[in-house]
């Protein structure tokens, strides 16, 4: 890490260190230097192209995870977890549980829908880095597959599979024969990211559910998570009965 600025050096081992991976003798510091580096920083020298080996790498190792936890499940279940441990709200809720944002250099302030993306591409040039510092998943199993079984469990157990808009939406069509609506603002009392827009959803004139999150979409998401929760806990009685 020679050519590497002290601090940054410092910076980059503490990531390592709460990635779980003390041995750094086969990571290549440069790689994991360019993995945090944004375009807004350097337009030619960027995680774009650590990005896209970093997709291809996730999707690797969330299906070797998925066959280790689920080997008799069909293929189309195994592409319907997948797609969901692999979206950018899956990696950037990984990316925060790590900090990355305390180590990725980026000029400008991120919000909302913004910031899920700028975690998750980061998060995904970081595992491009580790791949190709040794060409195999050997730096990367150690410290994601424990996240990409636990996430992969919960998607398993939840019927709406985390698209709790379409669920909502499937179950008003069903029972009433008309599509939900959604209202969605910015919350003039949120005091984090995580609240920054709120959101109802409505049929016709009932009100269904409420909800916040960093964008407008996950707003609407909490706001049809609370509505179908609802929905399904006012049938199942009818359903046992």
């Amino acid at each position: 890490m020679a050519q590497l600025p002290p601090q940054r050096q410092k910076s980059l081992v503490r990531l390592m260190e709460r990635l779980g991976l003390s041995d750094h003798s086969r990571i290549r510091w440069d790689l994991m230097d360019l993995a945090l580096t944004h375009p807004s920083i350097s337009p030619d020298q960027n995680y774009e192209q650590l990005e896209f080996i970093g997709d291809a790498v996730v999707r690797l190792a969330a299906s070797e995870v998925l066959y280790e936890l689920y080997p008799d499940e069909p293929v189309g279940e195994f592409a319907a977890i997948r797609s969901i441990l692999v979206s950018d709200r899956t990696l950037a809720e990984f990316a925060e549980s790590y900090n990355f944002q305390k180590y990725l250099l980026y000029h400008g302030h991120y919000e909302g829908a913004g910031l899920v993306s700028l975690l998750a591409d980061a998060f995904e040039a970081n595992l491009g880095a580790l791949f190709l510092s040794t060409n195999d998943l050997s730096l990367v199993h150690p410290w994601l597959d424990a996240p990409l079984k636990i996430k992969a469990e919960e998607i398993k157990r939840d019927p709406a599979r985390q698209n709790y808009k379409d669920a909502l939406q499937v179950w008003t069509q069903s029972e009433h024969h008309v599509l939900p609506t959604y209202k969605v603002e910015k919350n003039p009392k949120s005091k984090s990211e995580e609240d920054f827009f709120c959101s109802e959803v409505w049929l016709r004139d009932i009100l269904l559910g409420s909800g916040f999150g960093r964008s407008k979409k996950a707003a609407q998401q909490a706001a049809a998570r609370q509505a179908y929760e609802k929905a399904v806990q006012t049938e199942s009685p009818k359903k046992n009965a």
